[in-house]
């Protein structure tokens, strides 16, 4: 072992809840909700909570369903399969399915941008149109 391996810290093993905020770039407050609603569940030692990495794994999975439009109980039950039955299998099957459905969504969602959009930009080059129009028939 050379002496950089050494010296090389090793990852936290556990996390406060000021650090978990941090990382995650949330607020205190959206933790303890997370733990609140049992998504999350710190080891407590008298009022400190102390995360460990199964709960910095499961935020992170929190958040990246957040991210991606998941409602927190869709969340939950995702993760909760990992945990129990199914297993690992049945919440890949549930995971891919979530995930088709809010595709969908998203799809559906940007024609409706996409048609909005267009319906704007008609309505602009009207409006555009009769500008010129109304510019012409200045008196003199």
């Amino acid at each position: 072992m050379t002496s950089a391996q050494a010296a090389a810290p090793h990852p936290p093993s556990t996390w406060t809840i000021a650090e978990m905020a941090e990382e995650f770039g949330i607020t205190h407050r959206t933790v303890r909700h997370y733990e609140e609603l049992g998504l999350i569940s710190p080891e407590r030692r008298g009022t400190q909570r102390i995360y460990h990495r199964r709960d910095r794994i499961r935020l992170a999975l929190i958040m990246r369903g957040r991210r991606l439009g998941f409602p927190l109980e869709e969340i939950r039950t995702i993760i909760d399969m990992y945990d129990e039955q199914p297993g690992e299998a049945g919440q890949l099957r549930y995971l891919l399915a979530q995930i088709d459905d809010r595709r969908q969504d998203l799809e559906s969602r940007r024609r409706d941008i996409e048609d909005s959009l267009a319906e704007l930009e008609e309505l602009q080059h009207r409006c555009q149109e009769d500008l010129r129009r109304l510019g012409s028939r200045r008196p003199s």
